[in-house]
């Protein structure tokens, strides 16, 4: 939930009236209401519960009503409790609107934007305000374009394995503690701003990525694309070497690819990580590499199957 008051603030609407009742309704949902069928007096559906954009033909339409039925269509449409009123294109605020406004404690905010643009940025932003949330530990990076998150138990090597492929030109979103939120389908990781572009070593402590590598060596935030999941390696497990077992792991009701890759001295874990982002990124075109040799195999076999026959 967001107050009117902050989603005003990152918008950066103008307040017309900033009067609100002392427990104001609050912003939970990611959408904006136009209130043009309510003007008309049709109320038997209503989203009183988003914020109410009045954009030009809206506002055109209650101005041209005659004051006994604007005023008629006014008491009832704030009658419904609602968030706060945005109007659209820098156009003024009808008294009997304001009026009413003051009254029932609805703020009144004016935008310069016009109507669609303004939908689109407010949707936006309350898309991922209103986001669920989870925190992970791990580290996040952007390998190729790829969104990798690295899980494991602390000490195993994950934050190390991170500053290799830092040294290897790919960039750092969050390090020990990823800040994790559902947008739509996907899942975004960034890093807690008071911990952000910094990384404990052990042996060293902290240090400042951005100040050591450059800024181009950070990322604010990123889309999360697979989980690769560090464990030691153990004789006794029989881990997958050709592909064929497709693992996933669910975050905030996401399911996500999911990687186990075994730690034991001599793995070079950062390129094995690179490959690994290099080869989600050609499935996701479509191309599949055990898919690929299947196809092979089954064509030397019939080839051989028919020169046995011939």
């Amino acid at each position: 939930m967001i107050s009117p008051e902050e989603f005003a603030r990152a918008l950066g609407l103008t307040v017309i009236s900033g009067t609100r009742r002392q427990h104001g309704m609050r912003i939970r949902v990611a959408d904006l209401c136009r209130p043009g069928l309510q003007f008309a007096g049709y109320f038997d559906v209503f989203a009183s519960e988003r914020p109410q954009l009045i954009g030009k033909t809206e506002m055109a339409y209650l101005n041209s009503l005659p004051p006994e039925v604007r005023d008629e269509r006014l008491d009832r449409y704030f009658s419904y409790e609602m968030p706060c009123i945005v109007i659209a294109r820098g156009m003024p605020c009808p008294p009997a609107l304001l009026q009413q406004a003051v009254r029932h404690g609805v703020p009144i905010y004016g935008t310069l934007y016009e109507t669609s643009a303004f939908t689109g940025m407010a949707i936006g932003y309350l898309s991922e305000a209103l986001a669920p949330r989870q925190t992970c530990h791990g580290v996040l990076l952007d390998v190729f374009g790829v969104g990798v998150l690295i899980t494991g138990e602390s000490g195993i090597g994950k934050s190390e394995c991170a500053l290799e492929l830092i040294k290897r030109g790919h960039q750092l979103v969050a390090d020990d503690v990823v800040d994790i939120s559902r947008v739509g389908s996907k899942l975004v990781g960034e890093s807690p701003e008071m911990v952000r572009d910094f990384m404990e070593l052990r042996g060293i402590g902290i240090v400042d990525i951005k100040s050591i590598f450059g800024i181009g060596a950070v990322l604010r935030r990123k889309t999360i694309n697979i989980v690769i999941h560090l464990e030691i390696w153990s004789p006794d497990k029989d881990y997958d070497r050709l592909g064929t077992r497709e693992q996933t792991t669910e975050i905030l009701g996401v399911n996500l690819p999911l990687i186990e890759m075994p730690v034991r001295s001599g793995r070079n874990l950062a390129i094995i990580m690179e490959i690994a982002a290099r080869n989600w990124r050609l499935k996701s075109e479509g191309y599949n590499a055990v898919a690929e040799l299947d196809r092979r195999l089954a064509q030397r076999f019939s080839a051989q199957r028919d020169e046995e026959e011939e």
